[in-house]
């Protein structure tokens, strides 16, 4: 099934790419019109600004949340009629410490609140919070794609893997803008997107 998009595309091979090309062009601009420091950090506010900043040229529920059950394999993302409640839930989350922040990340990825680019959307949502509570970000180059994976799909029962994988990962650069484009690139990898780099949109 082709999502229905702003753009008239009903080809999914060329939908993917076109919806690669712009919201990777809108990340960039994210970064480089500071428009990155209005996010409220730590909110799902916040993340629907992220994903509505990406995503809203390409689709009409950019920012919104679904009103579809979705899955992935054999998991079951939050229900519709819960998700309202689990976002509050998430916001009230602390997010003093690395532990605390990738378990609200966890949470939000359990929630998985819009129809499309959640993974994408909330791996920037993450390291703003990184930034902002403890002065660091992930270096997604250094984590493992099927590493990563494996990890966030058992992290709903058990989150020690996902937390070992990142904390190996932190680094202090967190305003370099190159790390954040091959990290845009890496995070697009991860759901199978690799056609365009970012740096040269």
């Amino acid at each position: 099934m082709i999502l229905e998009n702003k753009l008239g595309i009903t080809n999914q091979v060329e939908l993917a790419k076109v919806e690669e090309k712009i919201s990777k062009q809108k990340a960039r601009q994210l970064f480089d019109t500071g428009d990155i420091d209005r996010v409220k950090v730590g909110t799902f506010e916040g993340l629907a600004f992220i994903h509505s900043y990406l995503f809203g040229e390409i689709y009409h529920f950019a920012g919104k949340i679904r009103e579809v059950n979705i899955a992935k394999g054999n998991f079951r993302f939050a229900p519709v009629m819960y998700l309202e409640a689990s976002l509050n839930h998430i916001d009230s989350m602390p997010q003093s410490n690395v532990d605390e922040i990738i378990e609200k990340y966890v949470e939000m990825n359990i929630a998985h609140p819009f129809r499309e680019g959640n993974g994408r959307a909330t791996r920037i949502w993450l390291d703003l919070m990184l930034k902002k509570e403890i002065r660091k970000v992930i270096d997604w180059n250094q984590v493992d794609k099927e590493e990563y994976l494996s990890a966030m799909e058992r992290s709903p029962v058990k989150d020690v893997e996902i937390k070992v994988l990142l904390k190996s990962a932190l680094t202090d650069r967190i305003d370099d803008r190159a790390l954040f484009m091959k990290g845009i690139d890496v995070s697009y990898f991860y759901e199978g997107y690799s056609e365009f780099k970012t740096e040269e949109l």
